[in-house]
């Protein structure tokens, strides 16, 4: 891997010293093409598709199966009594358990802040006429965490505290096993995140599971966290049976640099998120030549050192990208076309890209800040869009697990005839008889001849 790396570097500086600084953006290097990356996604859309229906149809015994086959665990039951969650809690270290507390300390805070921006509302839009809403919490959310290639506490911060800030009344966690058995640190964020059930499946029979339900597994109204490529499209094929937080695959990042920075801390900031996966697009965009080049020989050191150089290398090499911009328009055009999950802004006015910047999953503003902070302790949801869906959502929040309905209620005689006079003829309008005599049998009963039959009020 190192060689192809060195190899691939050097093809990128040679072929590019000398590239014409009229073009306004160019890359200096490419991932994988995109035909490539459909083939995949096909490949992933029929193992999901089968997986699910067998849950569907198989219920219990598709799950335990599926656990085996890919996570080789067969435990007399996949939900955790309140022993074996303490039993797991007692093995974290007291450091990490302070960790613990301490990085849901700042997550409970940014949620309880969101959750009180917002507010049930009721208002009087004309005499006699009252409108609202009220904010409801879903009655059951099922919250997935990773924890295959790396164990991700965090996402249990992520998810469930959330969850809990939003008062869910019924909230289930899922984690697979590790090493064979549940993870310590997994288990007790969930538990002190507020899960009622802790269950121990990983994958798509997670999803599936708790989606679909099972002979011992009650489904739940919604899905959230983040997951392989696989979760990703397991809550894509499930979404319309249960809501679900966003499509979130595999991790991406972006970062919007100048030469206020250098080469070491790009490259740094790319491979650090390269190193989820096997395909986590990293992108560099910058208006430096300078940086660009500089980025590229630090991440060809990098790729030396790095303990999880064999999978940020691959990453890298299929999805890492430089692109040379002109300008910061072009730039900041670039960076919303894109809009990738993590974008990362260290230019000389990040308050302008703050400004003017509107696809995107999470903005990391300035060189003191960072994704691996965004995404363990700093208090922001880590649980955002990708594959551009940026462009229609953000992430996942406490607003996530509410849901806004509203009433409305009349109070006066008058105001039931005054409406009900031109409900009733924009109901004619569109052709719908008995709704308009929904609307003037109101008029006949209430309108006490101050407003004529059909006719709106003055």
């Amino acid at each position: 891997m190192l060689d192809r790396m060195s190899c691939l570097l050097l093809s990128i500086l040679q072929s590019y010293a000398n590239l014409e600084t009229e073009m306004a953006v160019a890359w200096l290097k490419r991932g994988k093409p995109e035909a490539e990356r459909a083939a995949d996604d096909d490949k992933v859309r029929a193992t999901v598709q089968t997986v699910l229906a067998d849950i569907t149809t198989g219920g219990d015994a598709a799950v335990r199966a599926l656990s085996v086959k890919f996570d080789n665990y067969d435990p007399p039951s996949f939900r955790l009594t309140p022993s074996e969650i303490e039993a797991a809690m007692q093995k974290v270290a007291p450091r990490d358990m302070d960790d613990i507390h301490f990085a849901q300390t700042q997550i409970r805070r940014f949620a309880e802040a969101q959750r009180a921006s917002m507010t049930d509302i009721e208002v009087e839009t004309l005499p006699g006429v009252i409108l609202g809403h009220r904010n409801i919490p879903v009655q059951s959310a099922g919250c997935y965490v990773p924890g295959g290639k790396f164990p991700m506490v965090a996402s249990a911060h992520m998810s469930v505290l959330t969850a809990s800030v939003a008062r869910v009344p019924r909230i289930i966690a899922s984690a697979p096993p590790v090493q064979g058995a549940p993870h310590p640190a997994i288990v007790a964020a969930m538990h002190l995140g507020g899960a009622h059930e802790i269950y121990v499946l990983g994958g798509m029979q997670a999803v599936g599971a708790m989606a679909i339900g099972t002979q011992t597994i009650k489904p739940v109204d919604m899905l959230v966290g983040p997951g392989n490529a696989f979760v990703a499209e397991a809550k894509r094929q499930l979404y319309g049976r249960v809501g679900i937080d966003l499509f979130a695959g595999p991790t991406e990042t972006m970062l919007i640099a100048d030469d206020t920075v250098d080469g070491e801390l790009c490259a740094t900031d790319l491979l650090g998120q390269a190193e989820h996966g096997y395909n986590s697009p990293a992108i560099l965009v910058t208006n430096s030549r300078k940086l660009a080049l500089d980025t590229l020989r630090q991440i060809n050191r990098l790729l030396q050192i790095l303990p999880t150089a064999a999978t940020a290398g691959v990453s890298w090499a299929d999805y890492g990208e430089v692109i040379l911009c002109d300008t910061h328009d072009e730039m900041l055009a670039v960076a919303n076309d894109t809009a990738s999950e993590h974008v990362q802004v260290m230019t000389d006015r990040d308050d302008w890209y703050l400004a003017k910047m509107h696809s995107y999953g999470a903005l990391f503003l300035g060189p003191r800040t960072n994704v691996a902070n965004g995404d363990k302790v700093i208090g922001t949801n880590h649980t955002l869009p990708t594959r551009k869906a940026g462009r229609y959502t953000g992430g996942l929040w406490v607003g996530k697990f509410l849901k806004t309905h509203s009433y409305q209620r009349i109070v006066t005689d008058e105001a039931a005839a005054m409406v009900g006079a031109h409900g009733s003829r924009l109901c004619l309008l569109e052709g719908f008889v008995g709704h308009a005599e929904q609307c003037n049998i109101r008029v006949r009963r209430y309108g006490h001849r101050n407003i004529p039959y059909g006719s709106a009020a003055e």
